[in-house]
This record gives C-alpha cells, structure tokens and sequence, in this order.
C-alpha cells in the first residue's frame, strides 16, 4: 500500500510540474522575417522585451576573434536617436533595468520595465537595430572596457582561462577552439569599417528573435511591434557555415600554467553532441549523476570518502554544434591528479557496464523536474528559453515539453550512451599548473 501510495504521488506531482509549468505563447513573422513570440502573464505589473541575435563568437573569423562579444557591449554606446551615454539613463528613470551577455552561438538582450513601458522598450530595441551610432569614440570606449573585463575575468582570476584552455585543444577547426572574449591583439587591429560591416552581416530582422514576456495588452503590443520593427529592411540571408571535427581516438595531454593559482588542477574533458540530440540530453543525466553537487557518485566518494580532493566538480558546455563535458578536481595532500583520475575512470566504467540504481534513477529525474521548474520560475528565464529554443533548437515547444524527453530516457540508454562517448581514448587531460615563471601583471 505504501509503496503505491508513493507511485500515486509521484505520479500526480509530476502532472503537476506538467500541469503548472505550461507556458503559453503566440508566435509570428513579421514580413522583414524578424520572429516574435508573445508570452502574457499578467500575474505582476512588469514586462520584458529582448531581442536574441543568431550571432556568437563561433561567427568570427580566426584573425578577427571576439566581435560578437564586442558587438554586446557597443551596441549600448547609443543610436542616432539616443545620444551617447543615455542608454542606461533612460532605462532606470523609467523604472527599468537591463543586461545583454553573449555565447559561441548567440547574443541576446533584454530589458524589464514596468509595464506601462512596453512601448519605450521596444522603440528603444529598434534604435539598437535600426540606427546604431558605430564610430571611432564607441569602438575606443569598448576596446578599454573590454580590455579591463579580460584583466579581471580572465588573466587575473584564479583558474580564469580553463575554459579558453580546454576549447584550443578539444577544437582544431571549429570555431568553438577560441573564446567569446576573443584576442584583444584582433580588436585592436580592427578598423571601424570591419565592426560596421559585422554590424551590417549580423544585426539584421531576419537573424533575430523579439520576445514580450509578462503583462501587456497583446493587440496593442502587436500594434507597436509591426510599427517598430515591420519598417526595418531585411537583410541580406545568412550563409551558416558548417565545421566538423574528427573523433578523437587518443587521449589529448596539454598542460597550461596560471601565476595566479597555487593548487594545481586536473580537468578532463569530453567532446559531446549538439545539445540538440537527445544523447546530449542523456549526458545531462550522467554528468549530473556522477558530478552535480555533493550528493553527486564523484564527490561523495572523493571527496567526502577518500578525502583525496579538496574539490571535484564539472560543467557542462551546451552548444549548438558540439558540446563539452569538463570534469575538474583539486588534488589534495599527497594524491595527486592521477589518483583522481583513476577514481573517475572507476565510476564511469561502473555505468558502461552496470544499470545505475532505481534509487539514483528516480532522483536524477526528480533533479531534471526541479531544474525544469526553476528554468521556467521567473519572467527573465522564460523569456530567454523561448528566444533559445526558437534560434537554436528551431522549436519554441520545446519549453513545455523538454522534460518529456528527459523523463523517456532509460537507464538503459545511460549505460549505452556512457559507452559511446566515456571512454579514456576520447577525452583530453589538462594539468591546470601554478606557473613556473615569476607572476607578471
């Protein structure tokens, strides 16, 4: 009886997560071929306007690298109808506030104003893509900005550049071997002709997605959305190349040196599908099983257990194209990054050869329904999931009914797919060194 009385509930909650997470949107084109989706949620009195560009750093050229990122922050340095500097001003005297942030695959931004704004918001989006102020002031105010936020984000952070590390040895032609912040040496041989042409290229109707998400009248929005937006000419369509990498079939070793660390670490890293497949979303379940927290197999028993790590965490790397799954440790004591490895090298092939338990099973599903429940629990998340899942799963749907492909994936299909993307002869180990040299500012 107790046992069915938990199938019901488990049953009845999961209908619930279905039942209560259902986001409900209209999409349309407009004739410049911009996509808009609309998602009302008159529950408070806010509403977000964004605009997400299918333009990353994956976009670049190998001598012209970190213009996507570039483009995040100059595209607030004004249009022809706000002047220089008042970006900003403008949004937080109306109660508003906003942000932009960029990846290998796409750039997006945003704003939240109160709703009465709406209208503000969006004129202010079409200023950003149809009168953009790109000169020598704009390009010189960025180049310093930019330039400082490598400092401090990257050359001067402990473990600042593992990402950028990792991506020059898992890629040998993809453009995804390089990072979004990109070289400052190719910025700064840039001419401003380069960046209003990659402006001109990319910034265009037909290669963006307009979401309204929050409380708005749809009629009106639609009104003024046709009248801000409809005007703009199409642009030129868009050639996507295509990169392919060949399998890796023997471990890749590199090692990289940072004067700002003192405990070396180890990182081994996975190339995985497009995020689009469902083996990467099987890989979600692995990685959040061996390595999400510390419940997670790995840092339970190696850190908690065998106290041999001061810290064994991973990250997973969505990506359009390929993705990465980047396991690190911190050798602790004696072991060192050998020793850790053996030890992951054990809990994987524990999954290539046996089920994982019905235990860890249901609590890898209850983490997924979790995480789905949270990617959709503010009007910023759900937002930014209906511009992605538009540009870059080429289904907005998706936002319901991801947590369906999650949820249909068998233990079975964990122990295939570990096999076919696990192994020791696919991977790169990265020994993560303090420097031998003097550190240098």
């Amino acid at each position: 009886m107790k046992k069915l009385i938990i199938m019901l509930s488990t049953a009845l909650m999961l209908g619930g997560i279905a039942s209560a997470q259902k986001i409900a949107f209209e999409e349309y084109d407009l004739d410049n071929g911009m996509h808009v989706i609309l998602h009302n949620d008159p529950s408070a009195p806010v509403v977000l306007t964004s605009v997400m560009y299918h333009v990353g750093s994956k976009d670049e050229t190998p001598d012209r690298t970190g213009f996507a990122h570039f483009f995040e922050h100059l595209l607030f340095e004004g249009t022809e109808n706000i002047k220089r500097g008042e970006w900003f001003k403008i949004v937080t005297s109306n109660g508003g506030i906003n942000n932009a942030n960029t990846s290998d695959d796409r750039t997006y931004y945003y704003e939240v104003f109160p709703s009465n704004n709406l209208e503000l918001a969006l004129w202010m989006e079409s200023e950003r893509l149809m009168h953009p102020v790109i000169n020598k002031i704009g390009v010189d105010t960025q180049n310093g900005v930019i330039k400082e936020e490598k400092r401090s984000r990257y050359d001067n952070q402990p473990y600042g550049n593992i990402i950028g590390a990792v991506k020059e040895n898992m890629f040998k032609n993809h453009p995804y071997r390089w990072t979004t912040i990109g070289s400052m040496e190719h910025l700064d041989a840039a001419t401003l002709e380069e960046f209003q042409a990659f402006n001109k290229k990319f910034y265009i109707p037909n290669n963006a997605v307009l979401v309204v998400a929050g409380d708005f009248e749809k009629n009106k929005a639609k009104e003024w959305i046709r009248n801000y937006f409809g005007s703009i000419k199409k642009g030129k369509k868009i050639k996507k190349q295509t990169f392919a990498e060949e399998p890796i079939t023997q471990t890749i070793k590199a090692t990289y040196e940072d004067h700002n660390i003192q405990i070396p670490m180890v990182v081994a890293t996975y190339r995985t599908p497009s995020m689009k497949t469902r083996d990467a979303r099987v890989l979600d379940l692995i990685s959040s099983y061996l390595s999400d927290g510390k419940s997670s197999k790995l840092y339970k028993k190696i850190v908690d257990e065998k106290k041999m790590a001061l810290q064994i965490d991973a990250v997973g790397f969505s990506q359009e194209d390929y993705g990465m799954y980047i396991l690190y440790g911190l050798p602790m004591g004696t072991h060192t990054s050998a020793d850790l490895i053996k030890e992951v090298d054990e809990e994987i092939v524990k999954i290539q050869t046996e089920l994982i338990s019905e235990k860890d099973f249901q609590k890898l599903k209850n983490t997924f329904d979790n995480r789905f429940v949270n990617k959709n629990g503010n009007l910023e998340g759900i937002a930014e999931n209906l511009a992605t899942y538009y540009l870059l799963y080429d289904d907005v749907n998706l936002i319901n009914t991801e947590i369906d492909l999650f949820h249909s994936i068998t233990r079975e299909e964990i122990r295939e797919v570990a096999n076919k993307y696990l192994n020791p002869n696919q991977r790169l180990i990265l020994d993560y060194v303090p420097s031998k040299a003097e550190a240098q500012n």
